[in-house]
């Protein structure tokens, strides 16, 4: 195959990836993949059109094969959610976590609800100063039963959640459940938003940064491991 087949196949591979998954493989001091994750997660359920979206779907396989790619060193997850499915959030947090290749994260804009999950389930996390983590209780949609049983499953739920980030970060359980159900500081709403500094002095991301100090971090793993 000629040269300049190979660059074509090979430049769109990665507008394929930018477009179609928010995702990219860079080959620069290490080769490195950077994925976004932005928007509400979407689960079961598809969104409008007009909402930005990341289908868990779709990150969930492409973790499997950064992981499987001998080729990819490390991986940069860029963040800016507002929320969305639970169990679909996790399930992606929860396969970033279980990765054995270097990991780093980067907040950018917000982190909201399961987003805070999210950022935490790299092996090293980053927030730029100007972005926030919003903390809040489990919520859910739709119809409700007022039952008993629908209480103990936003509490199991709540739990698994507070388990996760407590696991991944410095902050404790007790503090999440406090910042968790603070009232006061959202309009209409319980829960807690901490700003970048904020977020590093309480223990939920491990340091305030932008885009050239996480992928710092990165290459200092990637080189670690070798």
């Amino acid at each position: 195959m000629e040269n300049n087949d190979k660059e074509d196949i090979c430049e769109k591979e990665k507008s394929d990836g930018i477009e179609d998954y928010g995702s990219i493989t860079t080959h620069g001091k290490h080769c490195v993949h950077c994925m976004t994750i932005v928007g509400q997660i979407e689960g079961h359920y598809c969104l409008s059109p007009e909402t930005k979206t990341t289908k868990y779907e779709h990150v969930l396989p492409r973790l499997a094969s950064i992981e499987e790619d001998p080729e990819i060193e490390g991986l940069l997850l860029m963040l800016n959610t507002v929320g969305g499915d639970i169990e679909a959030g996790l399930a992606i947090a929860e396969l970033v976590a279980g990765m054995k290749k270097p990991t780093v994260s980067l907040v950018l804009g917000g982190g909201h609800s399961i987003g805070v999950p999210l950022a935490v389930s790299a092996k090293k996390s980053f927030i730029v100063p100007s972005a926030t983590m919003t903390i809040h209780p489990v919520r859910m949609s739709g119809l409700v039963l007022g039952v008993p049983q629908t209480l103990s499953y936003f509490e199991r739920m709540q739990e698994r959640i507070i388990r996760f980030v407590t696991d991944n970060s410095g902050m404790s359980a007790e503090r999440f459940r406090e910042l968790c159900f603070k009232t006061g500081e959202l309009v209409m709403d319980v829960g807690s938003v901490l700003d970048g500094e904020a977020a590093v002095s309480e223990g939920l991301i491990d340091n305030l940064g932008s885009l050239g100090d996480a992928l710092g971090c990165l290459y200092a793993q990637i080189e670690q491991n070798k």
